[in-house]
């Protein structure tokens, strides 16, 4: 399979670090004192796009057996992997709690889909995760059940819970860093030993793009006082945050319906379907790609650009600075294959 620069999945692989995913279980989204940054040493962070324009055949909601197969196309393209959990049993090890944080604030048309957060709970399983060790969660349960979630605290069974259960709530600990002062969800500091970042791909009113990065958004309990200036430092500064850096452990961005336009709500007329599931360890590379797919979707639709709409995702480059090193936004170190 060759990327649109005409690079083979072996040349794709050669070009990137061997990293934590090959490595082992180390946090990979976000480095820490044990993990190289992305991008680090001259090594290219790694983004694969997978997509399938057969995806909505059957009607309004993707197929699930298409989307399986979209799901470990873009996990074994990424990892180089021959068997569609073998990639699996490196983000995660069994007896770990796996916390998947999804962004239903958008309602069903514009939510990670259902069908997408079943998939990946089925390859956790098969990697040796426990049901009652996934954990499916988002800021409230009334989100959740908006998004087409049904909700479950049973430990036996993959729960699915919102933070603002009587449960869990906000750790009493306040974190600071730059400009956020901030509690996170018990289900992130508490419950969870790992987490898998599962955003989607959409415009945002100001930062301008929301994926991976802005979808933290959703852990802590005052998200509110960090929309100012295009969410710029506030996105990068929220996510130095030591449980987030510690914790996150790989970014699965559902790009199946994705927004150019009036996000982060639903507007039918601002969506389209990119049919697409997105992977990285690099928050900030894939945070970039997406610009770029936002971006040439406003220019097919005569809108201007991001920066002249008064709304550029700057937080990106500022995640990518000396201070953050939350990965790479420069495109000769993103290696992206699409497949």
């Amino acid at each position: 399979m060759k990327n649109s620069a005409g690079k083979t999945r072996r040349d794709f692989l050669k070009e990137c670090a061997l990293g934590a995913l090959v490595a082992g279980a180390a946090p990979l989204a976000f480095a820490d004192d044990n993990v190289i940054p992305p991008g680090a040493n001259g090594a290219k962070s790694r983004v694969v796009i997978a997509r399938d324009q057969a995806l909505y055949s059957a009607g309004s909601s993707p197929d699930s057996a298409r989307l399986v197969k979209l799901l470990d196309q873009a996990m074994q393209n990424f990892a180089g992997s021959s068997d569609p959990v073998s990639p699996w049993k490196k983000i995660v090890r069994p007896g770990e709690v796996v916390g998947l944080k999804v962004n239903t604030i958008a309602g069903p048309g514009l939510s990670t889909h259902p069908v997408l957060i079943a998939a990946i709970c089925e390859r956790l399983q098969q990697a040796g995760v426990k049901p009652g060790n996934i954990v499916v969660w988002d800021r409230t349960g009334g989100e959740l059940e908006r998004a087409g979630y049904t909700l479950s605290n049973d430990p036996n069974r993959i729960r699915v819970i919102g933070t603002d259960d009587k449960q869990v709530g906000y750790d009493d600990t306040l974190l600071a860093y730059g400009v956020v002062k901030t509690r996170l969800s018990n289900l992130l500091t508490r419950t969870c030993d790992c987490m898998i970042n599962v955003p989607i791909l959409k415009d945002h009113e100001g930062a301008g793009v929301t994926l991976a990065l802005k979808n933290m958004y959703g852990v802590n309990n005052n998200p509110n006082t960090l929309h100012h200036n295009n969410c710029c430092p506030g996105v990068a500064d929220l996510n130095m945050l030591a449980p987030i850096r510690s914790k996150f452990r790989f970014i699965v961005a559902d790009a199946m319906t994705a927004c150019f336009e009036g996000g982060p709500g639903f507007r039918p007329q601002y969506t389209w379907k990119y049919n697409g599931i997105m992977v990285a360890s690099d928050p900030v590379a894939i945070d970039h790609t997406a610009w770029q797919i936002i971006e040439r979707k406003r220019a097919e639709r005569g809108l201007k650009t991001l920066a002249d709409s008064g709304r550029p995702p700057k937080y990106i480059a500022v995640a990518a600075d000396a201070q953050h090193r939350l990965g790479t936004n420069d495109p000769n170190r993103i290696a992206l294959l699409e497949v």
